[in-house]
Parts: C-alpha cells; structure tokens; sequence
C-alpha cells in the first residue's frame, strides 16, 4: 500500500514557521501538523491546499506516494 509523504517540516524549516505558527495559519491544532510530518495523517484536500498556499508552492511539491505502482 502506497505510504503518503510530506515535506511540511523542509519548507517549515526554509521560511523558520513552527508547528503552532503553520497550524494556526491554517486552522488545524498543532497536533494535526506533527501527525501530517510523521506521515500519520493524511490530509483533506483542502488542508493540503491550504498548507501549500502558505508555502506559495503545489500539493504536489508537498505531499508525493511511497511505495506506489508509479515508482
């Protein structure tokens, strides 16, 4: 089964955004981005789009499938 990953905490990293900081800017507690980073989440579409908004780049730049057929 494809396994989902993300980049939130690289481009949390580059624009120096804690937890609470992105959680807030997107209306999530600060527990849903540390379940999102650890990859034990998966996001709402719009919370991916939200997330990726913040950042200024695409769900796809965030968020990509390990393990998938397609690799």
């Amino acid at each position: 089964m494809p396994e989902l990953k993300t980049r939130i905490r690289e481009f949390r990293a580059k624009t120096g955004m804690t937890q609470g900081e992105l959680a807030d800017r997107v209306d999530v507690r600060r527990e849903t981005i540390i379940r999102l980073e650890k990859g034990l989440y998966n996001p709402s579409l719009k919370l991916a789009m939200d997330i990726a908004a913040v950042f200024g780049t695409t769900v796809e730049m965030l968020f990509s499938f390990s393990g998938d057929s397609a690799e």
